[in-house]
């Protein structure tokens, strides 16, 4: 099973995690959120794989969150409206993502990532 990581190279959190999937020795194809953010097909996927909510998959600590104000905005849309917002801008998007087509991690924690991705 092919392994992606979704990451922005500027991003410490990201490379501490694409760090520790070459330190594990994991093959995986690497992908600039940034660049190439995940379609709305491939968020609802990695959305339901999850187990996370939506609200999850968002960066919320991002300039981009913060210049379109989407703490006010985001209750009043539909999941349907996050999913397209979130696909229209990798830079909206809580990162790295790392998915396998069936397992999914958002953001780096050591201890998931070992839990999820450690054979």
């Amino acid at each position: 099973m092919i392994i992606t990581y979704y990451g922005y190279p500027k991003c410490s959190t990201c490379r501490k995690a694409k760090k520790w999937l070459e330190n594990e020795e994991l093959s995986f194809e690497e992908v600039n959120i940034a660049e190439q953010p995940p379609s709305e097909e491939e968020l609802r996927m990695m959305i339901k794989n999850s187990g996370l909510e939506l609200k999850k998959f968002f960066n919320t600590s991002g300039m981009k969150y913060r210049e379109l104000q989407l703490k006010d905005k985001l209750p009043e849309m539909t999941d349907d409206e996050k999913i397209t917002l979130l696909a229209s801008d990798g830079m909206l998007i809580k990162r790295p993502i790392v998915s396998d087509g069936q397992r999914v991690t958002v953001g780096f924690n050591e201890e998931t990532f070992a839990q999820t991705w450690q054979a």
